[in-house]
Formats: structure tokens, C-alpha cells, sequence
């Protein structure tokens, strides 16, 4: 069953109107004809809805049923990522969304490459939102996470509270560390080149712990993915 987002609440509607790029997607990628029957999820619930009309700049459609789905991660996960070059970031979104990531905050680090200024960082925003919808279609998630404007290092550790912080490093610890279940983690990925020493002390006044994923150095791209799926596995639905 087709998966598509909407970004008004369908909550008490039996009918419901879209247009822009998912209604370009849905007629005229995909061709869907009045009468074809989809899933239609708006960040919290999911329905079942049949097109009634469509055209390539509007979507009119019925609301069926809602639709069961399985519910979100109970860890909420927070990911502070050192912003890469390239499609790296897409990538790291789209499979951290798969992965229940409940929110992600694009970081600029004193090694990174990567400088976001004026339109240019709104529009790699709204882009970065668009890619965890459409992971969300694909992956059958009902809860979008929260792509956050992109801040400094400094900006973000100012204001973590997480009940546990972890830094993503070479030398950090091994083990699965010894702690009650936590209901929210935070998670930090430095750039290509890692975080400078003074931005790892700065982590771990502001709390954060180093951990190390076994015996290799992983990518910038590859290291949260390998976080996410730990502590999932630790403490979210991943066992």
C-alpha cells in the first residue's frame, strides 16, 4: 500500500485536499487513478484513504479508516550531527529516521567543511525535511522526527538535558554502560576529520561520555546509524 504525507491534521476529516510535490509524486510519478486506495499518515495518526479526484497541482481524497501502526520508540533519541559534504547527510537522516531518531540537529564544528548561510541553510532545511518524510513513507513511520535548524556545538550542548549524553569517540569506552533504562539519549557525531580536542572536553563538562564502537574508526556517516541501532537495542524497541 502506498504510503504519503500530509501535512495537515487529519484528525476528524472525512475528506481532505493536497497539492505540491506529493501530488506531483502520487499522479504524475506514480499515476495513481480515482478509485486507487493509499495510506495517508500526518505525523501522528494514519488512515486509509481512497483518491476521489487528482490532477498534477491537487489531490482531493476520502478518509476510510484510521490504521494501526506500531507505536514510536519509547527512548527518545536526540542526534547532534557534525553537518558532512556531499549526499552524506541525506543519508544519515533517511536511516536514522528509519532507525526512530525523534530528533536530529545539523551542527557546524570548528573541523567541519560544511558553512550554511542565509537562504541556502533554509533551503537544505526544508530540503532535510522533505528526506525524512519521504523516509517516513517508505519505513512505514507515523511520527516525524524534528529536523532542527542548524546551530553551533556550542549552542547545542548548552542546552542538553538528556538523562544520558554520549559522544561518539575513538578512545571513549567499549562496554554498554551500566544505567537504569533512560527515557532520552543524546548522541554526538563529529565531521570527517573529528571533533577538535577542545570541542570533546567541552562535551564532557557538558555531561557527555565517550563511546567507542569497537575496534575500528567509523565514518562520520556510518557512526550514528551504528549509535542509533545500539541503543535502541540497549533501551528502545530494537529487541
Amino acid at each position: 500500500m502506498r504510503r504519503f504525507y500530509s501535512p495537515k491534521n487529519l484528525a476528524g476529516l472525512s475528506e481532505v485536499e493536497l497539492d505540491g510535490q506529493v501530488v506531483r509524486h502520487m499522479i504524475q510519478v506514480l499515476r495513481m487513478q480515482p478509485g486507487d486506495q493509499l495510506h495517508l499518515f500526518d505525523g501522528q495518526s494514519c488512515y486509509l484513504a481512497e483518491l476521489l479526484q487528482g490532477n498534477k497541482n491537487l489531490a482531493r481524497l476520502q478518509l476510510i479508516q484510521p490504521v494501526e501502526a506500531a507505536p514510536p520508540s519509547p527512548l527518545h533519541t536526540h542526534l547532534g550531527q557534525a553537518i558532512s559534504k556531499g549526499d552524506k547527510m541525506d543519508w544519515i537522516i533517511q536511516k536514522a529516521t528509519e532507525l526512530g531518531v525523534s530528533a536530529i540537529t545539523p551542527l557546524y564544528t570548528r573541523q567541519g567543511d560544511v558553512r550554511l548561510k542565509g537562504d541556502r541553510e533554509q533551503k537544505k532545511l526544508e530540503h532535510w525535511q522533505q528526506v525524512a518524510i519521504s523516509a517516513c513513507e517508505q519505513c512505514g513511520r507515523n511520527s516525524l522526527p524534528v529536523i532542527h535548524p542548524p546551530q553551533s556545538l556550542t549552542d547545542w550542548l548548552q542546552v542538553r538535558q538528556e538523562a544520558v549524553r554520549l559522544l561518539l569517540h575513538p578512545h571513549g569506552q567499549s562496554a554498554a554502560l551500566a544505567t537504569e533504562t533512560p527515557s532520552d539519549v543524546a548522541l554526538l557525531i563529529g565531521p570527517e576529520g573529528g571533533l577538535h580536542e577542545q570541542e570533546v572536553e567541552q562535551a564532557q563538562k557538558s555531561g557527555f561520555s565517550g563511546l567507542r564502537l569497537g575496534p575500528r574508526i567509523l565514518r562520520t556517516e556510518t557512526a550514528p546509524l551504528a549509535a542509533l541501532t545500539l541503543v535502541q537495542h540497549w533501551w528502545g524497541d530494537l529487541n
